[in-house]
């Protein structure tokens, strides 16, 4: 079973969501605002998909940080803290495929290698 995880209203969630039921692949959506994204799995995506793609710098969320809290997120500790406080600073979506590799963002290419 794949497991997808980001914001409903994300337009890339929506492009992968919907590339998922055109290829008929079997998922579960966990919505980031509906349920809280422990520090564990922050770590397992961060040590498969690495930091500095899943912390999403480029974000609105990101720009509108204050400078204390972008350099919190510096180390792993801080910056777990900071995306399961603002979870739409997360790179989306997360994806948590059966065959156990986890991407972040869609690429359909990528989505085709993981199948």
């Amino acid at each position: 079973m794949v497991h997808i995880y980001g914001i409903p209203n994300c337009d890339t969630v929506k492009k992968s969501l919907d590339w998922l039921k055109k290829n008929k692949v079997e998922f579960t959506f966990h919505d980031f605002k509906k349920e809280a994204i422990t520090a564990t799995q922050l770590k397992t995506w961060n040590k498969a998909v690495g930091k500095d793609i899943l912390l999403n710098k480029k974000s609105a969320t990101w720009r509108g940080l204050t400078t204390e809290e972008q350099e919190s997120a510096a180390t792993e500790k801080g910056s777990v803290r900071l995306m399961q406080e603002k979870t739409s600073v997360i790179k989306r979506p997360v994806v948590e495929w059966a065959n156990g590799k986890i991407t972040a963002g869609f690429d359909e290419k990528n989505f085709s290698g993981c199948l």
